[in-house]
């Protein structure tokens, strides 16, 4: 059976396991290894070495390695196979390659971002299944994703197509444009934030999603201003790419049974085209999955 030795880094973890043609985890194979803020090129590139030999001696005799896929946390640089990830200021432009290839037995390595392999998984199994112009999206501690354009996934030049996450809902300021993107403003952490500065006293999504469903009113305020920026950003992106679909996943997502409802209702409320106005709001199929299964299909298809 081919596999693939599949890859995912992200800002707090690194994950690695076989994953088959049709999508699907070998038995045994996933392993995970912290990272974080404080790594040095030399921690992070242990991490990822130690995930991938445990994922690859799950492999048995019925196994046949076609490759490794590499899915990782932006921006990439250069030739789009070295990243320099934004949580960890001891690490910029490190080549992944050399980190993975000797697990790889003369096979190819390719790299993508992660928002990518997620829309790819979604694509080909998940909830983006027959649709030509869609994204995948992440709300999260962060906000990414990836954008299936005319059928296919792109990449863009640097390979940094899909930073969704940096897009803005807000009036930018000269000394801190950050500040007005949809991450800043939308994603889990940013959400909590505003809400203790309103009053609120808990300490997490989790416990804001308890107050949501309580009632609780900065708590309600919170995720609505959160759901209403993400529809504000999928409004110009429906625009500007002309989807009729939106897979969101994501931790931050499902602080409330109707997030996605809100985004979606928001998302037509700013829409200028009508055809904007019918995009589709739904829920990633795939879950934590989705990375690793994207990172697989990297290798059978390139």
């Amino acid at each position: 059976m081919p596999v693939a030795l599949a890859v995912d880094i992200g800002g707090t973890k690194v994950d690695a396991a076989l994953v088959d043609a049709e999508g699907r985890i070998v038995a045994g194979s996933r392993h995970r290894a912290p990272t974080g803020a404080g790594q040095t090129p030399e921690t992070f590139a242990l991490a990822i070495a130690t995930v991938c030999e445990r994922a690859t001696d799950a492999a048995g005799p019925a196994h046949r390695l076609v490759g490794v896929g590499v899915g990782t946390a932006g921006p990439l640089l250069g030739d789009g196979t070295h990243v320099s990830p934004l949580n960890m200021p001891g690490i910029r432009d490190l080549p992944l390659v050399p980190a993975v290839e000797r697990f790889a037995h003369g096979a190819p390595v390719v790299v993508a971002l992660d928002g990518t392999c997620i829309a790819l998984a979604e694509a080909r199994f998940g909830a983006l299944r027959g649709v030509r112009n869609g994204i995948a999206m992440v709300v999260s501690t962060g906000i990414g994703g990836g954008l299936l354009v005319d059928g296919r996934v792109i990449r863009g030049d640097s390979g940094n197509a899909g930073h969704v996450g940096q897009a803005w809902v807000r009036r930018p300021s000269a000394d801190d444009p950050v500040a007005a993107t949809v991450e800043a403003v939308a994603s889990g952490p940013a959400t909590v934030r505003w809400a203790n500065a309103h009053g609120w006293v808990g300490v997490d999504g989790l416990a804001l999603a308890a107050d949501y469903r309580a009632g609780h009113p900065v708590a309600v305020r919170a995720v609505r201003r959160s759901a209403d920026s993400v529809g504000q950003a999928i409004a110009s992106f429906a625009a500007l790419l002309d989807v009729t679909t939106v897979a969101i996943g994501g931790g931050f997502s499902r602080v409330a049974d109707d997030y996605l409802p809100l985004v979606e209702a928001a998302a037509h409320r700013t829409a200028v085209l009508p055809a904007a106005r019918e995009v589709r709001v739904v829920p990633a199929e795939l879950g934590d999955d989705a990375p690793l299964v994207g990172a697989a299909l990297l290798a059978f298809t390139d």
